[in-house]
């Protein structure tokens, strides 16, 4: 067992996702009650025009440490992230994709790497030397392509932003998270500027990535990666010009 000082509040954001949220939520739990006693998982329905609010539900029914935070329309992944993280509970808040294609397993040793290193963030890198990916290669263009453009803009000493398996330590995200104004995939970075710039530890751990969805399904479209260059640039006048995050 992880000797946490505290609850771990497992955020797990969902638009759409009615064939896996149960089966993700149930997995989660039986995961991480092997090494971490006292926790909660934060499911965000995010809008969901299938079953995934009642998919939800079912879970909360059969296990007490499930909660929900819905909302009536899409909002974004950004928004559903941080108000997950607003209505969390614990002194420790991780971050879960609900497809699962980053294995909760993991988890245990990244709050280690926490503990030991005493960071106030640790996040998964697709680029560490040590992770191992199994998903289409426009995915890792794509990811490779956004490393080197957030590495010019912002000098973040971290190599990789946007993979969705983070940990953090309440005290350091709840006060920069409503400093968070964008809604779509390129919360990542917004999120890890500011709390770079108020001088939180950002420690990297390697990741095991394996593509679960059917090969016909596009979660990110061209226009979600037009809105995420468009985002992170306004993230860069926000950073450089309005000095909004310190």
């Amino acid at each position: 067992m992880v000797n946490l000082d505290g609850k771990l509040s497992v955020v797990m954001p969902a638009y759409n996702e009615e064939k896996l949220i149960y089966n993700s939520i149930k997995t989660t739990i039986s995961v991480i009650s092997g090494f971490v006693k006292d926790f909660e998982i934060v499911a965000v329905n995010d809008g969901s025009t299938d079953a995934t609010k009642e998919e939800i539900k079912r879970a909360m029914k059969e296990d007490g440490r499930v909660r929900m935070v819905s909302s009536d329309k899409n909002r974004g992944k950004g928004t559903a992230i941080i108000s997950g993280v607003t209505e969390s509970e614990g002194k420790y808040i991780a971050f879960l994709d609900a497809d699962l294609e980053l294995n909760p397993s993991q988890l245990e040793s990244y709050l280690r790497k926490m503990i030991d290193d005493n960071a106030d963030v640790v996040i998964g890198c697709k680029f560490h030397k040590d992770s191992k990916l199994s998903y289409p290669l426009i995915r890792k263009i794509i990811s490779m392509g956004y490393y080197i453009m957030l590495l010019i803009l912002f000098h973040l000493n971290v190599k990789d932003t946007q993979t969705g398996l983070k940990v953090f330590r309440a005290e350091a995200i709840r006060p920069v998270a409503h400093l968070v104004r964008t809604s779509g995939f390129a919360y990542d970075i917004e999120l890890l500027v500011a709390l770079n710039r108020r001088g939180c530890t950002i420690a990297q751990m390697p990741v095991t990535v394996v593509y679960v969805r059917d090969k016909n399904t596009k979660r990110i479209g061209m226009k979600d990666i037009w809105r995420a260059f468009k985002d992170t640039w306004a993230i860069f006048i926000r950073v450089y010009f309005k000095h909004y995050y310190d």
